[in-house]
């Protein structure tokens, strides 16, 4: 695996060419002794269900993974908390208002953008709709669909952290049953 920074060439202080691999996260420069630490970015994923024990399920409009399964969510914009981020995402892609945004789990992932691959983590969220009827796709989704929780195919799914949070889905409904 290449080194996280491997396409920083410079400095981002002084613009050196001699910024050089400091250990697995990190780039310091020899002329200004400035480190560049490397941190994964937040982002969030909704598992929202209806009343039918069926998880919302969106289609990608765009690449990374355009056409497959995915579920609702994306990148935190700074000062903003992962709960307020995942209100908003769920809200440009679905037009849809979540309420109580619950904490499941984390998957670290590395998220392709534009060939410069993203290192983030992404949050999980069991998220309650009190009203669908205004469901609409929008943002980068193209479709969205109810599947039932028993019937979710991972592979069905383009992005592997969100393949990876769908195993743990389907296994923690397999126990309830």
């Amino acid at each position: 695996m290449k080194h996280p920074l491997h396409q920083f060439h410079f400095c981002p202080k002084c613009g050196s060419k001699n910024f050089n691999e400091n250990n697995l996260k990190s780039k310091k420069c020899a002329d200004c002794g400035f480190t560049y630490y490397f941190n994964s970015s937040a982002a969030v994923v909704a598992v929202i269900e209806n009343e039918k024990d069926e998880v919302l399920v969106a289609r990608r409009a765009k690449d990374p993974a355009k056409g497959t399964y995915d579920l609702p969510g994306g990148f935190t914009d700074m000062y903003e908390t992962a709960e307020e981020a995942v209100v908003r995402e769920v809200r440009e892609e679905t037009g849809l208002l979540i309420t109580s945004p619950k904490y499941l789990f984390s998957i670290p992932n590395i998220y392709v953008y534009s060939g410069f691959e993203v290192h983030t983590m992404d949050l999980f969220f069991q998220c309650s709709v009190l009203n669908f009827s205004e469901m609409y796709p929008m943002d980068d989704v193209s479709e969205l669909f109810f599947i039932d929780k028993k019937q979710l195919n991972p592979t069905d799914f383009g992005l592997v952290s969100i393949r990876k949070g769908i195993e743990i889905i389907v296994e923690e409904a397999k126990k309830v049953f």
